[in-house]
């Protein structure tokens, strides 16, 4: 069986992709390929590597990265993280599924610095807890 190829899409592939992309390869181990971009690239936010380490999951070595127009053909799903990305997404091919969860951008948070980082956790664990849900009814569909 092929390896399932996921690409996660947000605007600034700063923050919510990031994450989901560390989440994905983590959860998703080898049975997955996994992907992240956004419509522009805004560099690695600190706040996010910081909040994905606490749950054990290093994203430091990640680039943030425009949409590869190649890639976005082959893929098996195109992930949506804001609703920026799902408008200004390019077009898919009808062999892509398109799917679309929307996520607060954490970068956005003010107050104090708890109070910044606890949105950034907040946000991680909505996106892990999407991710795994996701990966359970995709590979569970395919096993049976």
């Amino acid at each position: 069986m092929a390896k399932k190829r996921i690409y996660f899409l947000c605007t600034g592939n700063s923050c919510r992709s990031q994450m989901a992309e560390g989440w994905a390869r983590h959860l998703g181990g080898d049975r997955i390929e996994v992907h992240s971009a956004g419509v522009e690239a805004h560099g690695l936010n600190p706040r996010a590597v910081q909040v994905m380490a606490e749950v054990g999951i290093d994203i430091s070595h990640h680039q943030s990265k425009v949409i590869d127009p190649h890639l976005l053909q082959q893929v098996d799903y195109v992930i949506t993280l804001c609703g920026d990305a799902n408008d200004r997404c390019p077009v898919t091919p009808p062999n892509v599924q398109r799917l679309h969860w929307g996520f607060p951008d954490p970068a956005k948070a003010t107050g104090s610095e708890e109070e910044i980082l606890a949105k950034f956790r907040e946000v991680r664990d909505a996106i892990g807890a999407r991710i795994r849900q996701f990966l359970h009814e995709e590979l569970r569909t395919e096993e049976s």
